[in-house]
């Protein structure tokens, strides 16, 4: 598809914009002008140590909410309205789940979901439900979990719910900060930001959720490796434009962010997809346009070994109008390169995955499909996979990763 000029996606964007808002019930009485720009801020601080922000200057509404607005580790004026009202999107919280041969009816084998394995307990989450409600409150092998993915960052991230002897669910804010979903907890009202897991606003300002290793998949890789795992129903109690994209054409490569006001790193282009990784105190991401070519990479990210695996096949949820048209993008996972104690060698191999140990060929999801280890998965690690101004406005000493 010929790249569109800025303004004829943000033309398309704004239509898909609106049709999200209408399915949502409207846009609600916040306002929607951009927020004064400021520097930006060191995320952790338990509370902002400059004066109280006047609420007035704040550009998205603060009527009906219970939040304490004196407490807060970002500026106020980096939160901007997204829209909708709170809820606006509604999130899930009563899932239901149903085997892949009754998802097959509408759920194609190329589309995106959000894998997720605990305690031998594996559901996808597809994206053509998540891009209308952006957040399942669930319980999956006994870990009560919130799976989250905000459009406009590409972010697909899964929480424990579960905090210091806590349970919380999350809600939509109907704001954004740098573009990413702000979410909020029902029990607190406190606001938290869906990159990083943190509370930014309220009494659990500076608190941050335990991240869980989901991976964005292609929804035949996901029943492949999980014959037995379920699927997000489509029953969800709200009426929506399932396998529709409201966001058409939005990520273009060559365009630029919508309702971000951050500063851009300019060694990725903003819409560049990546894997991103945090250990030991360190980040590193992995760009798409690389992973393409290698199809595994082995590496190292603050001290510990990892290996990150490509594999084609998952549509983009934000190219074309219906989400089973949209153009391959691929999916990538990282996983610690060990099996039983052993330590794995990977290469690319006749345009597969393979061990150099046993020959063993592998997947996305870092099962063995074939060889002396079939059926063996490696540990998964907390990943996550976003468009590069995302991950770098929060993160910005990241190490990119290039082929040398």
């Amino acid at each position: 598809m010929a790249p569109r000029s800025p303004r004829g996606w943000r033309n398309l964007l704004t239509a898909g914009l609106l049709v999200l808002l209408v399915a949502c019930g409207g846009p609600g009485s916040q306002p929607t002008t951009a927020p004064t720009a400021e520097p930006a801020p060191t995320i952790g601080a338990a509370r902002s140590t400059a004066a109280p922000e006047p609420l007035q200057r704040t550009s998205f509404s603060t009527a009906g909410w219970k939040t304490d607005f004196s407490r807060h580790s970002v500026p106020l004026a980096e939160i901007q309205s997204g829209g909708p009202p709170r809820d606006g999107i509604p999130p899930i919280d009563q899932p239901r789940f149903v085997p892949p041969r009754d998802a097959d009816a509408w759920l194609k084998d190329n589309e995106p979901v959000v894998s997720l394995e605990l305690n031998s307990e594996a559901r996808a989450y597809p994206i053509q439900i998540l891009i209308w409600h952006e957040i399942v409150n669930d319980t999956l092998g006994g870990v009560p979990v919130a799976v989250t993915f905000c459009p406009l960052c590409n972010t697909a991230i899964a929480f424990d719910r579960r905090l210091e002897g806590s349970l919380y669910d999350f809600g939509t804010t109907g704001n954004l900060r740098h573009s990413d979903l702000v979410m909020w907890d029902r029990q607190t009202e406190s606001w938290w930001q869906q990159v990083t897991g943190e509370a930014i606003v309220g009494e659990l300002t500076g608190k941050k959720l335990s991240l869980l290793p989901a991976s964005m998949v292609s929804y035949a890789d996901f029943k492949s490796t999980y014959p037995h795992g379920q699927v997000l129903s489509r029953e969800t109690g709200a009426q929506r434009g399932y396998g529709r994209n409201p966001y058409t054409g939005y990520d273009d490569v060559n365009s630029s962010p919508f309702l971000f006001s951050g500063k851009t790193d300019g060694r990725l282009r903003p819409m560049e997809r990546v894997v991103t990784v945090s250990l030991g105190g360190q980040e590193a991401a992995y760009p798409f346009s690389a992973l393409q070519k290698q199809l595994v990479v082995a590496n190292t990210v603050g001290g510990v070994p990892i290996v990150v695996l490509y594999g084609p096949g998952t549509s983009s949820a934000l190219d074309r109008g219906e989400i089973a048209e949209s153009r391959d993008v691929g999916a990538a996972a990282v996983y610690e390169p060990v099996i039983d104690g052993s330590s794995l060698t990977f290469r690319a191999l006749d345009g597969a995955i393979a061990d150099a140990e046993t020959g063993s060929r592998w997947n996305v999801l870092g099962q063995a499909t074939a060889g002396p280890l079939a059926g063996q998965r490696l540990p998964p690690v907390v990943h996550g996979n976003h468009f590069w101004f995302a991950w770098a406005v929060f993160k910005p000493q990241t190490r990119v990763w290039q082929p040398n």
